[in-house]
């Protein structure tokens, strides 16, 4: 259910929470409505698929919030790439790029309650020697490219003839 901003919150942080949580069920909801021979094909000139979004989407959050804002060695931090475009690979399943998008919002939620929403991230490789942002501007910025997603896969869902926002 979309967060009305009437609904009482207990902080500017849940609010952000809350509205990671609806984009992050409103895109797999929306992936799911496709009709399956449409959740890994474009339709689109740019090439992205779907299940290629989700994938994306989840990397987002690990490369902005535990390999950006907590400074954690991440191995590989663009592992939703493949000759500079987004891949999924063979075997990755709506049910198993879901599984992992809604496990990695888990642990978002956990970086975002331990802290302060003005701490500064760690320094480190993902801000390419500037200074790290503060949470709340990490958590504004997730929350846009969710918001700008969810836009482009309603595109791509009308095309295809499955469910798509408001």
């Amino acid at each position: 259910m979309f967060p009305e901003p009437t609904a009482p919150a207990a902080d500017r942080a849940e609010v952000f929470l809350r509205y990671l949580d609806y984009y992050r069920e409103t895109l797999l909801d929306r992936v799911a409505s496709l009709p399956e021979a449409d959740r890994d094909r474009s339709r689109l000139p740019s090439g992205w698929t779907p299940l290629e979004l989700l994938k994306h989407l989840r990397w987002v959050e690990l490369r902005w919030l535990e390999w950006g804002f907590q400074g954690r060695a991440v191995a590989q931090p663009w592992g939703d790439r493949r000759d500079d475009r987004w891949h999924v690979a063979p075997g990755e399943t709506l049910a198993t790029l879901g599984e992992e998008l809604r496990r990695q919002g888990e642990t978002s939620r956990a970086i975002v309650t331990a802290a302060p929403l003005d701490a500064a991230g760690a320094p480190g490789p993902r801000w390419d020697g500037a200074n790290p942002p503060t949470l709340e501007r990490i958590l504004f910025h997730l929350l846009q490219e969710y918001a700008r997603h969810a836009g482009h896969l309603d595109i791509v869902a009308e095309l295809a003839g499955g469910d798509r926002g408001e």
